[in-house]
């Protein structure tokens, strides 16, 4: 594929290793699927999470983002769609240089508790180019919409 990068990922010692590494489902898949990985002793409890909860949910993976790029931690919509389960400060972003576990830091919006399982798929991973910006004071150049924020524009064409 034109734009494959390659991540090295070390599995931690509380990785199940019959989860594997993330995949993608499908072949036009932009996310890789992320999997629950818990601790053996809590592997049969998994982790339920009430409304308005948020956790940090493990992966049991490590990895090395190529310098240039981030991993993207980003909801799963069936997740979303049925459950109200998100990711809390989508997208959450892996730089290059971390090297702790990658974790799935989700938000339970619904209004049931959300029984989290080992092995569930929890999130998705894209991997995305940085562009980093070079920041100097200066005055702006003035814009019609000028300093109007929120709603400013309208609601309807």
């Amino acid at each position: 594929m034109l734009n494959d990068v390659a991540i090295a990922i070390r599995p931690l010692a509380h990785h199940d290793p019959a989860l594997g590494l993330p995949a993608y489902a499908t072949a036009g898949a932009a996310g890789a699927d992320l999997r629950a990985s818990f601790a053996p002793e809590s592997r049969a409890a998994g982790l339920t999470l009430a409304p308005g909860a948020r956790a940090l949910v493990p992966t049991g993976l490590s990895m090395a983002v190529p310098e240039g790029f981030e991993a993207q931690i980003r909801p799963r919509s069936g997740l979303a769609l049925r459950h109200g389960l998100t990711v809390a400060n989508a997208p959450g972003t892996i730089d290059s240089d971390y090297r702790g576990e990658v974790k799935a830091l989700l938000v339970n919006l619904g209004d049931a508790p959300v029984l989290i399982a080992h092995g569930d798929r929890v999130a998705q991973m894209v991997i995305a180019p940085v562009v980093r910006a070079t920041f100097a004071a200066a005055d702006l150049d003035r814009t019609r919409r000028g300093e109007g924020g929120f709603g400013s524009t309208g609601v309807s064409g």
